[in-house]
């Protein structure tokens, strides 16, 4: 299956991370936004500290074996408190495919646009 693109409403800086994440490269991705994390500012501090925090979810659960998910938890934190399409991504259906993806190996969740097409997240 081809990767997933980024939503065209996702800030620049934020693209790369994108992508890594929909490849299922959660360390990297995680990297990637520390950068644009460390410039942001209220609702969008919150939106990218919620993505490095699904990243840090996966890369934990499949690279260290942790079956804990407080990282997961912790982003909903930051999610819950914008809009469900905020920064051009769904965030209902990102929280819906990284749960999913916490459970069952070979997922690899990606950002989508609100109501954009159903993608299968399976490698």
């Amino acid at each position: 299956m081809p990767p997933v693109s980024p939503p065209d409403g996702l800030p620049p800086e934020l693209l790369p991370g994108a992508r890594l994440f929909a490849s299922g490269e959660w360390w990297e991705a995680h990297e990637a936004w520390e950068g644009p994390w460390m410039s942001a500012t209220g609702d969008e501090r919150h939106f990218v500290q919620g993505l490095i925090l699904l990243a840090a979810a996966l890369h934990k659960r499949w690279h260290h074996g942790s079956l804990t998910h407080r990282n997961y938890h912790k982003a909903a934190l930051h999610l819950d408190r914008l809009p469900s399409g905020y920064g051009g991504v769904d965030l209902a259906r990102l929280r819906r495919e990284v749960w999913e993806a916490l459970h069952e190996a070979g997922l690899h969740p990606a950002l989508h646009a609100p109501d954009g097409p159903e993608v299968s997240g399976h490698a």
